[in-house]
C-alpha cells in the first residue's frame, strides 16, 4: 500500500504538471493501469509521438506481461468471472506478490488473489489522485520524480531475494539482464533478456522444483513448531 500510494503520487504530480487535472490522472490509473508505461505515457500525453509510435512503444514496454501471464495460466483458468480482471490487473508488483504470498488457511485461493490485485489498483488510484491534487495546490519540482518506479522495483527485487526459497532464479535474471544490456544496449535489452530467462528457468525447472518444494515444506514445519 505504501509503495503504490507513493509511486502513484509521483505519477499524479507528473500528470498535473503537463496541464491535466486530477480526474484525468485518476481515469488513466483506472483504465490503463500499467505502472512504468504510465510514466512513459506522460510524454505522449504532452503531444510527443504518433499513434503508431505510441502503439509500438507500449507493446515493447509491456511485453514482459506476456511472460508474467505464462506463470498463472493454470491458476487464473479456474477463477471464473474474476479471470478477465486478473489478466488486466497483473502489474509488476501484483505479480511479485502473487508469486510469493502464501494463501492463509481456510481462505479460497481465487478470492485471495483477486483481493490482492483489487487492493493494489485501489492504492495506485488513490496515490494518483492525491499526487494530482497536491500538484494543483503546491508548487513542486518534479525533476527526477519518475525514479520512484525504479526504486519500487528495487524494493520488490529485495523482498523476493529475501523471501524466495532459492537465489538461483534471481541470479539468472541478473546475469541475463547484464549480458543483454551489453550485447543489445539499453533500448533493446528487455526482450532478449526475458527470452533468455524463460529458457534457462525452463531448462533448470526439473532441478529447481524439488529444491523449492523441500525448502517450503521445511518453512511450514518451522511455522507449525
Amino acid at each position: 500500500m505504501i509503495g503504490y500510494i507513493v509511486v502513484g503520487m509521483a505519477f499524479g504530480l507528473l500528470v498535473q504538471n503537463i496541464g491535466l487535472n486530477f480526474l484525468w490522472a485518476g481515469l488513466i490509473s483506472l483504465t490503463v493501469y500499467a505502472g512504468s508505461m504510465q510514466f512513459v505515457m506522460i510524454n505522449f500525453l504532452s503531444g510527443a509521438g504518433s499513434l503508431i509510435e505510441v502503439a509500438l512503444v507500449t507493446f515493447i514496454v509491456n511485453m514482459r506481461h506476456m511472460f508474467y501471464g505464462l506463470t498463472f495460466l493454470t491458476r487464473f483458468k479456474s477463477m471464473g468471472k474474476k479471470k478477465p480482471y486478473m489478466v488486466f490487473a497483473l502489474t509488476d508488483e501484483t505479480y511479485a506478490l502473487l508469486c510469493s504470498a502464501k494463501v492463509p488457511a481456510n481462505v479460497e485461493p481465487g478470492l485471495f488473489y483477486f483481493l490482492i490485485a483489487l487492493l493494489n489498483q485501489i492504492y495506485w488510484i488513490t496515490g494518483t489522485l492525491l499526487g494530482a491534487l497536491f500538484g494543483s495546490i503546491l508548487s513542486i519540482d518534479t525533476t527526477g520524480i519518475e525514479f520512484t518506479m525504479t526504486a519500487l522495483f528495487a524494493v520488490i527485487c529485495t523482498e523476493q531475494w529475501l523471501s524466495f526459497p532459492t537465489r538461483i532464479p534471481a541470479i539468472i535474471g541478473l546475469i541475463c539482464a547484464v549480458l543483454s544490456l551489453n550485447l543489445f544496449g539499453a533500448t533493446n535489452m528487455l526482450i532478449p533478456a526475458m527470452f533468455a530467462i524463460i529458457l534457462l528457468l525452463t531448462l533448470l525447472r526439473p532441478a529447481l522444483e524439488p529444491k523449492i518444494r523441500k525448502l517450503e515444506e521445511e518453512e511450514m514445519e518451522q511455522c507449525q513448531l
